[in-house]
């Protein structure tokens, strides 16, 4: 007997449908050498990637104003503006500093080695190019920058912000809530300036960091730990300030030499330091800086540090 196939029956011993694959990555390719250029889409696009390219550093920056890529392979020497140039302009802009950029360079002496580094990129490889290695170092870099960016996603997601700052203290990288604090809390100097360096150094030795912001709220800075890059991370949080708004306003007028006292502490100077240099003795220094911290509204020599940096005259 010839049995029938039964449409239905076969839907339903029919499975749930495949996942849809995951997007591929994209990867910018930036050289005016046409042989690179077609060497290097043959691999990556072998390797599964979407591969966008581009001839100069206008071309490139035309790229990304279309899509945001996963990385960048870039020519360290092309005619204009070189791959370096380029490059800073990239970490410069905060929608794409978070992409990683290999240098590809016939150049193998240290010192352009170091501009490369040094102007924001992650890793290099020399020509002519072994396409293997390339790969690889690709790959690795692609996924890395993929698990910091969401680190910090999720971090911001839960309300607060996370800064890493490198063995001198500069920012390494930051998530896109800390960095939108700190320019508020650091304008118009930004991470640049002396006030937030030393405000996030002293936030980083273990001690938090508070520093108030406009509408009755504060900044606060706490140090989470270190990596083996002897790297430190410092979670960012906001919430209500401590003092009361009421007292803000009445007491805001500094005196002549609290003015004086205030802008010495904010060239880093101790204690004693403005003492010398006022001619004045240590206590009444003391003195004058508990009359200028309840003035400003904070608590520490580093909040009120940044507070004179915007209060102040250059």
């Amino acid at each position: 007997m010839i049995k029938t196939p039964n449409p239905a029956a076969e839907s339903q011993s029919i499975g749930p449908p495949p996942a849809t694959p995951a997007p591929a990555r994209v990867i910018l390719v930036v050289d005016d050498a046409l042989d690179t250029l077609r060497m290097l889409c043959e691999a990556l696009a072998g390797e599964g990637y979407t591969v966008l390219v581009a001839r100069d550093a206008e071309e490139a920056l035309q790229r990304f104003e279309l899509t945001v890529p996963d990385g960048v392979l870039l020519d360290a020497v092309m005619p204009g503006q070189d791959g370096f140039a380029l490059c800073r302009q990239l970490k410069a802009t905060p929608p794409w500093s978070h992409v990683p950029v290999i240098f590809m360079t016939g150049l193998s002496d240290t010192e352009q080695i170091l501009q490369g580094f040094s102007s924001g990129g992650v890793d290099y490889v020399v020509k002519p190019l072994r396409i293997p290695e390339v790969l690889a170092r690709l790959a690795t870099h692609v996924r890395n920058a993929q698990a910091a960016r969401l680190a910090r996603e999720a971090v911001d997601v839960a309300g607060m912000g996370v800064l890493m700052l490198d063995a001198q203290g500069r920012a390494a990288w930051r998530s896109p809530q800390a960095t939108q604090w700190l320019e508020q809390a650091f304008a118009p100097e930004g991470l640049a300036g002396d006030a937030a360096r030393q405000w996030l150094r002293s936030a980083a030795q273990g001690t938090p960091a508070s520093l108030p912001l406009p509408g009755h709220q504060a900044l606060t800075a706490r140090h989470l730990g270190e990596s083996g890059l002897a790297e430190s991370m410092l979670l960012l949080t906001l919430g209500p300030a401590d003092t009361p708004p009421a007292r803000e306003r009445p007491e805001v007028a500094l005196t002549p030499r609290e003015t004086e006292v205030l802008s010495w502490l904010a060239k880093g100077k101790t204690n004693r330091d403005i003492a010398d240099i006022l001619g004045m003795s240590p206590r009444t220094v003391n003195k004058h800086l508990e009359h200028i911290f309840e003035k400003l509204g904070v608590e520490t020599r580093t909040a009120a540090a940044a507070v004179a940096a915007r209060l102040l005259p250059g």
